[in-house]
């Protein structure tokens, strides 16, 4: 796990907010704390949808909808002239995205031995921080995995050019 501090707010929200470079992870949940408090869960309402839209959106095989299906949702609650007074957002890798990191460094975890990696961004007193995260189903003191997310995610920050700096 690390905590990083994303210096360029301004320019972050920018990204997440009004382009697709997070639209790929799924949404878990959200906060957004402005004159209301808005909370959404980010899990599939299964009913909401026919076994052929599912299919048809990418959704059958998954639990949490994409970021980028809610991305504009998220924009409508947080612009504005004032500045929500807190949010949270809390991001996951795809069970597709999941496969692919494990293969891509050659992990001993398979997609069953991980609940879920995680992207928390977090902004609250005019500080927005970033903290990741990996939910293991067993027990394992290998951190391989941990530093490997750690370090992916932080070329993830720098190849799309968001400033940061280890909390």
């Amino acid at each position: 796990m690390q905590a990083l501090e994303l210096t360029d707010i301004k320019s972050f929200m920018n990204q997440f907010l009004k382009s697709d470079i997070f639209d790929h992870f799924l949404l878990q949940e959200a906060v957004i704390t402005s004159a209301a408090s808005y909370v959404i869960d980010g899990r599939i309402n299964k009913g909401f949808y026919g076994e052929g839209e599912l299919k048809e959106l990418g959704l059958a095989d998954k639990k949490f909808l994409p970021f980028g299906m809610l991305r504009n949702n998220f924009f409508d609650l947080i612009k504005g002239k004032k500045t929500p007074s807190s949010f949270k957002f809390i991001l996951l890798l795809s069970p597709e995205n999941l496969k692919r990191t494990l293969e891509s460094i050659s992990s001993s975890f398979t997609e069953n031995d991980i609940t879920g990696v995680f992207i928390n961004i977090h902004y609250q007193n005019q500080l927005l921080s970033l903290t990741t995260g990996i939910s293991y189903r067993v027990f394992s003191v290998d951190k391989t995995l941990d530093n490997e997310w750690d370090r992916l995610v932080r070329q993830f920050l720098k190849q799309h050019d968001i400033p940061f700096e280890e909390l």
